[in-house]
């Protein structure tokens, strides 16, 4: 897998981004970028919900997006969302009709994520990445905060503010006062502390600024003469008092100021100036990079079977001490089984679907850690609700519901999963865990799998089945399990050694 050219689509609570770069090596190269400015976190009503208008200035904009990506492969182009599409209560309804705007799916991430994201954009466009950097992202929704040296981060945080959200709430109107942006620094401020100790404690040798706060920043006070590099801390507190004596951005005559800019720029000033205080920082730089570049150096990194993904799966197994033998049993046999039922699973070591089964497979029992009763409950939620670098909420949640599916009523799962081809994969996952229930070192199951009209169905060997009662009960017991569901299983009995 490899493509000359790769795309990422940032949905950010202010601004909408779509970059296109150019594979050179394991480089890439900016080729083409578009830019929308949705401001996205301001359609959240009182309820969380995203009102009719920020809906269909999203969609717009994706339907332009979109047309740009027609034509990519779908493993060419990658588009994430950030925290306007975490916290709104109608994601649900929202995202359909995004991902058909834009012709193909959403990942909604969460706050560390994005900031490992954001971290690897920057990284990449840093001229000494060896040196340990402070990299402080203030976005519409969130503020990201990383520690990071040489393209890996030590400390990755996300908190709630941002530019869009704190422009609403503390200067309505455009209005600014020193009553209101001292309001808003606090909080920003107060926000900060639940961090900036152990922040402070690793140390770091540069701060760095990025995304369209920080650039905005950077030009005010670099084209206006109120620094002479970078974000200083003199140069934000003479901006300030020049927004305080305007009493709002509108009115402000500065060079560099962009008309986009002028409704987020008092809260993105507070907030920025919050950083500095709690930080105690006299000087940020900017860096180019942002959350859009790390995506596609991620997208890269799956090209180049470096997918995190990958190490966030081996990572958890030794961290909730899996049995690394009874999950290779259980692997082994689940992928055979899907192959059988999906045969585009068998020659493709990256399709998605045999990739999510490997993973579920092998991450199914971390839940005895906690507790044995029950434990694929209890594995289930780890999964949905851990941060797991690499995987989008999206991601995590499919592995929750194959997980949690994997033994017990099928019932907690049919709603979820109706009309889904996730029904493959749980009932290869359920067969694996039940023919290895021994965890021995036995043979290969003989048993075969195969599509039926309304279901599954499986082909034992009589004689190897008629040696192992308890499993024979298990297997009645998943026919009536299936039936439950309307879904068939048919079990057929080959009286020959190995049908398998």
């Amino acid at each position: 897998m490899g493509h000359e050219l790769i795309a990422a689509v940032d949905l950010g609570s202010n601004s909408f981004r779509l970059q296109v770069g150019r594979v050179i090596g394991n480089q890439i190269y900016p080729l083409d970028s578009l830019k929308e400015s949705v401001r996205l976190a301001a359609g959240l009503n009182a309820e969380r919900a995203l009102d009719d208008a920020s809906q269909a200035r999203a969609l717009d904009a994706l339907a332009r997006f979109g047309e740009r990506l027609r034509g990519f492969p779908g493993d060419a182009a990658r588009a994430v969302a950030t925290n306007t599409l975490r916290v709104a209560k109608n994601v649900s309804f929202f995202l359909p009709q995004a991902e058909a705007a834009l012709g193909m799916p959403i990942e909604v991430i969460s706050g560390r994520e994005e900031a490992r994201l954001i971290y690897l954009g920057v990284a990449h466009s840093l001229p000494n990445p060896r040196s340990q950097q402070l990299v402080v992202d203030i976005g519409g929704g969130s503020t990201e905060f990383i520690i990071g040296r040489n393209f890996v981060p030590s400390h990755l945080e996300s908190l709630y503010m941002g530019c869009v959200g704190f422009s609403l709430r503390y200067f309505p109107g455009g209005r600014v006062d020193k009553a209101s942006m001292k309001a808003a620094e606090l909080a920003a401020r107060k926000e900060i502390q639940a961090i900036v100790h152990v922040y402070r404690k690793t140390g770091w040798d540069e701060a760095v600024g990025s995304s369209g706060t920080a650039k905005a920043l950077v030009d005010l006070l670099e084209m206006n003469g109120l620094s002479t590099g970078g974000i200083t801390a003199d140069g934000l507190d003479r901006l300030c008092a020049m927004l305080l004596r305007a009493g709002d951005a509108g009115r402000l005559q500065l060079a560099g100021l962009r008309a986009d800019r002028v409704p987020v720029l008092p809260g993105g000033l507070a907030i920025m100036s919050a950083v500095f205080k709690e930080f105690a920082l006299e000087q940020m730089v900017f860096s180019e990079g942002a959350l859009r570049l790390g995506v596609l150096y991620d997208l890269l990194g799956r090209y180049h079977h470096d997918d995190l993904r990958e190490a966030t799966v081996k990572l958890f197994m030794r961290r909730y001490e899996v049995d690394d033998e009874q999950a290779s049993r259980v692997v082994r046999t689940a992928t055979r089984l899907l192959g059988q039922l999906l045969p585009e699973t068998q020659d493709d070591p990256d399709n998605p679907d045999l990739r999510f089964l490997i993973w579920a497979a092998r991450l199914h029992e971390i839940g005895v850690s906690l507790a044995h009763a029950s434990y694929h409950k209890h594995s289930a939620y780890i999964l949905a609700n851990a941060d797991m670098p690499g995987f989008s909420r999206r991601d995590q949640a499919r592995l929750s519901r194959l997980v949690l599916a994997h033994r017990g009523k099928l019932e907690r799962v049919a709603q979820d999963l109706e009309q889904s081809r996730d029904w493959s994969l749980v009932f290869a996952l359920r067969m694996a865990a039940l023919l290895h229930r021994a965890r021995d070192d036995a043979a290969e199951p003989p048993v075969r799998a195969a599509p039926a009209a309304s279901g599954f169905q499986l082909k034992i060997d009589a004689h190897w089945l008629a040696a192992l009662p308890l499993t024979a009960a298990a297997i009645d017991e998943e026919i009536r399990q299936w039936a439950g569901i309307g879904i068939d299983l048919k079990v057929r009995r080959k009286h020959r050694e190995n049908p398998a």
